[in-house]
């Protein structure tokens, strides 16, 4: 019996990407594995909420925010306390300190290629030492696409023969709402009142929200005012052009931003869809296309990064991000060529069973068992 600990301290549905991932991952991985022992750590308020499912799981209080000195103190101190025979670093913040075996799942670069507004110089030098530090000092690094593999062999120099890719997965809860009474109360508490373009996620620049605008207020020029754009998530000040650009008086009308929705709204927006728009220049990953297409949703996405191999060449429609006017041109064929639109809704479905949870834990704890024989 090997004691393996594993880093929930971001853990939660309500977290974009690597909160979720935490949470799947640890919900599925102890129904396959009860001979080993595991150690959470968590902060609050997720440490007393989580109630360990099985006697062979335990729960650790940290406390520790990332890029902070107790990261670097007092987490170290409670993972030396445990003698961890094996340590998952669910994102890189590992403490530099922690030298005994560990795997650490690097999601994407973003902070490398797009360090956006929120990052101070002081930040931007310690993600590039912790990060380094982290890959250098693990016995594997899972990648979550190839194309995360690929950045991290190209940019952090780590042998090829060290990263195993594991795909992510994609939630049951996500599957096309079929009662229009539900979609039709969502769509009244959201003030939609057209058919409607989305997008979910963050406000970062290199979600390019602004190159989306842009293209949806050509759209809008040349075809008439027959939708609305509508924007999930929560308002980031850093961006106020995003909101600055959406405030034209000729796109005021048709835009609606929001803020953050529940998880059962956003199924139903989702579904009720015409179009799902995915604008970004960098996704390591990118679970929202999937999402959509997992609820019966046609989606338009960037021709960039890791959205070609994940939601697959012939199950999306394509853009250059770089390009309002391609943007646009594309978004308009998807939404009102009903061939394309049926061929899309038919793959995509297909494309997103792909992508199982279940799958992933199996595979993490195949990787888990296959570093412990090797120590």
């Amino acid at each position: 019996m090997a004691k393996i600990g594993i880093d929930c301290r971001i853990y939660s549905t309500k977290f974009t990407g690597i909160g979720r991932y935490t949470y799947e991952l640890t919900r599925r991985l102890f129904y396959l594995d009860n001979k080993n022992h595991y150690v959470l750590f968590f902060n609050n308020p997720q440490y007393h909420e989580y109630i360990p499912p099985s006697h062979n799981v335990k729960k650790v209080l940290v406390n520790a925010a990332h890029y902070s000195f107790a990261e670097q103190t007092r987490f170290l101190r409670l993972l030396l306390k445990e003698k961890l025979d094996l340590m998952h670093f669910a994102h890189f913040n590992a403490p530099i300190f922690y030298f005994r075996p560990s795997i650490v799942t690097i999601h994407d670069l973003i902070i490398s290629f797009f360090p956006g507004k929120k990052y101070s110089p002081f930040k931007r030098l310690a993600y590039h030492f912790v990060i380094n530090s982290a890959v250098r000092k693990a016995k594997k690094v899972i990648a979550v696409s190839e194309n995360t593999k690929s950045d991290i062999i190209r940019h952090l120099h780590v042998n090829p023969e060290k990263i195993e890719v594991i795909y992510e997965g994609i939630g049951e809860e996500f599957q096309k709402t079929h009662n229009k009474e539900i979609i039709n109360l969502t769509l009244e508490k959201y003030g939609i009142h057209k058919p409607f373009l989305l997008y979910t996620g963050v406000h970062r620049g290199h979600k390019n929200l602004l190159g989306l605008i842009k293209a949806f207020k050509i759209l809008l020029d040349k075809y008439g005012d027959r939708w609305q754009l509508v924007i999930t998530g929560k308002h980031d000040p850093h961006y106020p052009e995003i909101y600055s650009a959406a405030s034209q008086p000729e796109l005021q009308q048709n835009i609606i931003f929001t803020d953050i929705v529940p998880e059962e709204d956003l199924v139903n927006l989702y579904s009720a869809a015409a179009l799902y728009v995915h604008p970004s220049f960098y996704e390591g990953f990118g679970f929202c296309p999937l999402e959509a297409m997992a609820c019966g949703t046609p989606v338009a996405v960037s021709r960039v990064s890791s959205l070609p191999e994940i939601c697959g060449k012939e199950n999306a429609a394509f853009f250059d991000p770089h390009d309002a006017t391609d943007m646009a041109q594309q978004i308009h064929k998807a939404l009102i060529d009903e061939n394309l639109r049926k061929k899309l809704i038919k793959n995509g479905l297909e494309r997103a069973k792909d992508f199982d949870w279940n799958e992933v834990a199996a595979k993490t704890l195949e990787l888990y068992n296959k570093t412990l024989d090797k120590i």
